[in-house]
């Protein structure tokens, strides 16, 4: 579908003046503007190991996910998306930077709150994208899963976001009969949360919508659905009671939730006008843990923890009606990191970061203004594993072993070519350990520790 086109002849004090509408000019390459005077909205909804294979628009047969599907179907679907680490924390911590995470020690997940390292959080010195927009004027909310820091100062309220309900941990339970020991916070207050949680997250995050829609907004929705543990209410497993297998049918019901639940957030948008004026992501943060939850990730090889595609190529969509266009699947290789680079281009904020970003604004290759590839290569890093990917070629370490695959005739990397093609091998492995030089040791944890001794 061709983009909505704005009038070419910009007004003259919106020239002299730099105004909103001339930077999303420019972010668009001169494709689109926005609504006069009003500065789009940026809504960042995030799935917890959600596997490549498991929506309707991916592919899934057995649990229908109507509303998120509506993303793809009124957006651009990623086919070759990536997270920039195949678990939870280290892909937040890069997600709100628009950083490699690595960069700055944020390697690994940090265990249990009580358990963790007292170094863990997310770096003082890096910037975030709610920081960067509140700066620009935007309100910034968020709802869900943090995972980016216990104490006071690492807190969400303290990283840039005006408003938070949800809990700072990794896994959380669902139920409250069975949330004994695990907390919900409304700022930093702790309070009492009878309804499942899924079904709260949406109930707040509509809630945030009505208060803010008179001004733009960043909405930050990081549901802890389809992470374990595997519980969902009655009502959500009768959809699905033809699923013979219970850990299945319960997971399908987790994941109908969600689906419910983002529906109501597009519901929402579209009931108070804004969803013309509100650019939209949907993404996994690390691929899904198939043994655990049932969560798939096919056609891809690989699960959570790992650097094969199944832990690191994930769902991710974006919407902007009539800025956009509808129904595209993008094939090139996008990684998490561009959301924080393309959601400040949409802002119009045009200040270079303080240090660089890794992501860059994906605007302009989906207007079609331009035909580059987004990335060169792009990178992972986890403990022993690490990967580099350039153009349809991957390299993996894993295990001891250095491995080298075509996507594009191979995308469950079941065929070694490094033995075939030792320039390529060599070619990516150079790329590699120039990234890699550039990156600190990790912060905490005992991979970190490990990974710390190996280099002395």
């Amino acid at each position: 579908m061709p983009l909505t086109s704005c009038d070419t002849g910009l007004a003259r004090r919106d020239l002299l003046a730099g105004g909103a509408g001339v930077a999303l000019t420019l972010a668009l390459g001169g494709a689109a503007c926005a609504e006069p005077g009003r500065k789009p909205n940026v809504v960042l909804i995030v799935a917890d190991d959600l596997g490549y294979g498991e929506l309707g628009v991916q592919g899934c047969r057995d649990i229908t996910t109507p509303n998120i599907d509506s993303i793809a179907s009124g957006g651009v679907r990623f086919t070759d998306g990536y997270v920039s680490c195949p678990v939870c924390s280290p892909t937040r911590a890069g997600l709100l930077t628009g950083r490699y995470q690595q960069r700055f020690g944020h390697e690994f997940n940090p265990g249990p709150a009580g358990a963790a390292d007292s170094v863990f959080g997310l770096a003082a010195d890096e910037r975030t994208l709610a920081e960067r927009l509140k700066e620009a004027g935007y309100s910034t909310c968020m709802v869900g899963k943090w995972h980016l820091g216990y104490r006071p100062e690492c807190r969400p309220t303290r990283r840039g976001f005006d408003e938070f309900f949800g809990f700072l941990a990794g896994a959380h339970p669902y139920v409250a009969a069975r949330q004994a020991g695990a907390q919900i916070m409304r700022g930093d207050e702790v309070v009492t949360e009878r309804e499942y949680l899924t079904d709260a997250f949406a109930r707040e995050a509509v809630a945030a919508i009505d208060r803010h829609k008179e001004h733009p907004f960043f909405l930050y929705l990081p549901f802890n659905a389809v992470h374990a543990p595997l519980q969902a209410p009655p009502r959500y497993q009768q959809r699905f009671a033809a699923i013979q297998d219970p850990r299945r049918r319960t997971f399908a019901a987790m994941q109908s939730a969600m689906d419910d639940a983002v529906g109501r957030v597009l519901a929402r948008l579209r009931e108070q006008g804004l969803e013309r004026d509100t650019l939209l992501f949907f993404i996994s943060d690390n691929g899904g843990p198939t043994p655990q939850t049932t969560s798939a990730n096919g056609p891809l090889r690989g699960f959570k923890a790992q650097v094969l595609e199944g832990g690191i190529r994930v769902p991710f969509m974006v919407r902007w009606p009539g800025r956009l266009p509808e129904g595209k699947t993008y094939e090139k290789p996008v990684i998490s990191l561009d959301i924080h680079a393309t959601a400040l281009a949409v802002a119009g904020i045009r200040k270079k970061p303080e240090k660089p970003l890794d992501g860059v604004n994906l605007l302009p290759v989906l207007t079609g203004k331009s035909s580059r590839e987004p990335h060169k290569a792009l990178f992972w890093r986890f403990g022993a594993q690490s990967a580099v990917r350039m153009g349809d070629w991957k390299l993996v370490e894993q295990q001891g072993e250095t491995r080298l695959y075509n996507l594009k005739d191979d995308i469950h990397e079941d065929r070694d070519l490094a033995a075939e093609d030792p320039r390529k091998l060599k070619e990516l492995q150079k790329a590699y350990e120039a990234w890699d030089r550039q990156l600190a040791e990790p912060r905490w944890g005992a991979q970190g520790r490990a990974r710390r001794a190996l280099r002395r």
